[in-house]
């Protein structure tokens, strides 16, 4: 008799033991237990630890509450200015109802993705190449609050949209370097315009310094020269300015005043020019040729002037007529 009953206490300890390692269930600290009584939701959510269900009548289903990030994968679109494009994201989200996330969406997570594709899409289409480019926090607020408006009705919370990468055309991407080269040229250039302009200014004053003390003139020079000479060049061109030589020239003019005896002294008269008519040789009325004629005076470039005449000049002491 003890002996059946031992038996028997045996046995229904086993009985135990295989109940309860059929009806105990162990629900992680990251995660939330669903139990469902014969396909229906039977009271509130399982915390996390040791939980015990019904044997082939109740079911638990986890639901895990971490932050997933969901990858979306690269869309092609037109963005509003005509510009094909190829955008990815990723979306950070979270389930906040375990009951919702499991029974108002089949796959919670296959609709979260698939909703991010579409809103992406929407979001492209909207937007011009350089809102994708530059103002992507707007865009991601936009598209987090895209998803997000139906996912609250399931169960999950969307933290964060980024987009990560908007792949461009090759034939736009040379575009686009050749309207940043232009605009940094053109900066470029308006740099190099005002240094221009504040060292023109800069060396008109230094100019306007120099010209009342030439020294200062002939000692940068020599700065000049000193500066060119230390680099060890063979050849040296050295210009020399005139102010330089205005000023050299009035350094060897004599500071003494002239003396009084000099004061006295005639100049000297400069020699006096000679005109063509004075030059020419006159005929004067003793000079006669051999035959008794007069001479021809010679023109001015040389050539004989006119005959003028056969006649002896013979003297008049009377004044009066000569005779022909």
């Amino acid at each position: 008799m003890v002996q059946e009953l031992v038996g028997a206490i045996v046995a229904l300890l086993c009985v135990a033991l295989v109940y309860t390692g059929m009806a105990a269930r162990v629900v992680k600290q990251y995660e939330r237990g669903v139990l469902f009584r014969l396909g229906r939701v039977a009271g509130e959510v399982r915390p996390p630890g040791l939980t015990l269900i019904i044997p082939f009548v109740d079911r638990l289903a986890k639901v895990n509450m971490q932050i997933v990030t969901l990858p979306i994968p690269a869309q092609e679109g037109i963005t509003r200015d005509n510009v094909t494009v190829r955008v990815d994201a990723v979306v950070y989200f979270r389930v906040v109802d375990a009951t919702s996330a499991l029974i108002k969406v089949e796959d919670y997570k296959f609709a979260v993705s698939q909703m991010a594709q579409t809103s992406l899409r929407s979001i492209i289409g909207k937007s011009d190449l350089d809102d994708l480019l530059s103002n992507r926090e707007q865009l991601n607020q936009g598209l987090e609050l895209m998803i997000d408006s139906p996912a609250v009705g399931w169960g999950i919370q969307v933290d964060r949209v980024e987009i990560k990468d908007v792949s461009l055309p090759d034939t736009m991407k040379r575009s686009m370097a050749r309207q940043a080269e232009a605009d940094r040229e053109r900066r470029a250039r308006i740099i190099n315009a005002d240094a221009e302009l504040q060292a023109s200014k800069k060396l008109a004053e230094a100019a306007q310094q120099m010209s009342g003390t030439p020294a200062a003139l002939q000692l940068r020079l020599l700065q000049t020269v000193m500066a060119v000479s230390a680099e060890k060049n063979s050849t040296l061109v050295l210009p020399i300015p005139v102010e330089l030589l205005h000023f050299l020239e009035r350094g060897n003019r004599p500071d003494t005043p002239p003396a009084e005896g000099a004061a006295h002294q005639p100049q000297e008269q400069p020699p006096k020019e000679i005109t063509p008519q004075e030059a020419a040789p006159r005929i004067t009325p003793e000079e006669t040729t051999p035959n008794g004629d007069r001479a021809q005076a010679p023109d001015l470039n040389g050539a004989p002037g006119p005959e003028i005449g056969r006649h002896h000049l013979t003297p008049n002491p009377g004044g009066g007529p000569r005779p022909e």
